[in-house]
């Protein structure tokens, strides 16, 4: 079923995360609910809650008790797939570690972090790079281009595939995939075709690293054991299809809004290019501003947080990007300061969920700005009214039409 639903007339009491609205301008509506309805409740999807200071968001995360993540972490319901869909080996097993709780989280987590350690994401940079300098080349030789779909949401598919042993040829097919799963994850039908396709794909290539170990990360997980024994294909599924989708449409959000804001701010596009010491900051900076992913937990008993029955069943929506923008914590929060110093934004989360891709997240960002800065110092966008905005689950730009000045 698509997203056919009224439009929204109370935000504290039946907010929608896929009304165009909020996917354009959730900010106003954030600093709206602080005051009159800090945690807002709806009954669409499936019925779900809203937290929108960050204390009650970084509580909510780190209490994986009350909390917990087994249930599921979509906002919307959970598709039922069964064996005839020949989806089941990825459900059987979830998304660990994001999708776990102890003890599977915490050994699945163990075994992801090495692919990300800061040794290994600088082993990735120098391919990133080389991606970042041709795509730039391409639009600098043009004149103009789009900063969204011709580059941020063609850089962290590719390393991400990179990563798995994915063809590049792919990008473009997983791209669809993993909009699919959480772009449109309002459209059943979609949504259902994406997992499938994506779960069809990963069975394939295990088998072919089953029979045919490479130099890659399904065949790292395929040969990793936790106590003495092999993991299990299930679970290499669900943790090659995390960072797939958690790593891919995540990331390339991160770097479209920040492609976004240098477009559409040029005393901090200007400032980044004559300071570039300025960048670690400006980077945690921009990860705060406009932070994409909006996590979920379901409850399986009810529970009463701030005096919000919250019954079994409800999905709690951990609004990172909110809680990002709170004033209580950061001040004049909806003002972009490259230098701001004190800066403790959970964009990656927060407790024992936190991201894993940290590393790899940032490193991308960063040289994605690093590369388009060196080449296209000067740009703007051509039409205000082009630029579009996905939401849901994770939110970020779609198309960024710039030309260079």
């Amino acid at each position: 079923m698509t997203n056919q639903t009224p439009p929204v007339q109370n935000w504290a009491t039946d907010y929608d995360i896929f009304d165009p609205a909020y996917v354009t301008d959730p900010y106003g509506i954030w600093a709206e609910l602080r005051e009159v309805c800090p945690i807002a409740h709806t009954d669409r999807w499936g019925g779900s809650w809203l937290p929108t200071r960050y204390a009650d968001v970084t509580e909510i995360a780190r209490d994986i008790e009350r909390f917990p993540s087994a249930n599921g972490i979509s906002v919307v319901p959970v598709l039922g797939i069964g064996d005839s869909a020949g989806a089941s080996p990825l459900l059987t097993a979830g998304l660990p570690p994001i999708s776990a709780d102890p003890p599977l989280h915490t050994w699945t987590r163990r075994l992801i972090l090495p692919t990300m350690s800061p040794a290994r994401v600088a082993e990735y940079e120098v391919f990133t790079r080389e991606l970042c300098r041709r795509l730039v080349d391409e639009i600098a030789a043009n004149g103009a281009g789009d900063a969204a779909a011709g580059y941020a949401q063609q850089i962290p598919v590719r390393v991400i595939g990179h990563i798995l042993g994915v063809p590049e040829s792919m990008s473009s097919t997983f791209t669809g995939w993993v909009r699919d799963v959480l772009e449109f994850a309002h459209d059943e039908e979609r949504r259902r075709g994406g997992v499938i396709a994506l779960v069809t794909y990963l069975q394939g290539a295990v088998e072919q690293r089953l029979a045919n170990p490479c130099d890659d990360f399904i065949s790292e997980l395929l040969q990793a054991e936790n106590e003495g024994e092999t993991i299990g294909v299930p679970v290499v599924m669900g943790m090659c299809a995390l960072l797939l989708i958690a790593g891919v449409d995540t990331t390339w959000s991160s770097i479209g809004s920040t492609m976004w804001h240098l477009a559409t701010h040029p005393e901090d596009r200007r400032r980044l290019v004559a300071e570039p010491e300025l960048m670690p900051t400006a980077i945690e900076e921009f990860l705060r501003a406009y932070s994409p992913v909006t996590m979920a937990r379901r409850l399986s008993e009810d529970q009463e947080f701030q005096g919000c029955p919250m019954k079994a069943g409800d999905r709690i929506l951990m609004n990172f990007p909110a809680a990002n923008r709170d004033p209580e914590v950061f001040p004049d929060p909806d003002t972009v300061v490259l230098d701001r110093l004190h800066n403790r934004h959970v964009a990656f989360g927060a407790g024992i969920h936190r991201c894993a891709g940290s590393n790899l997240a940032r490193m991308e960002i960063r040289v994605a700005v690093e590369e388009w800065l060196a080449q296209i110092p000067d740009f703007e966008v051509t039409d205000a009214s082009l630029v579009t905005w996905a939401g849901g689950q994770v939110r970020g730009p779609r198309s960024i039409p710039v030309r260079v000045i």
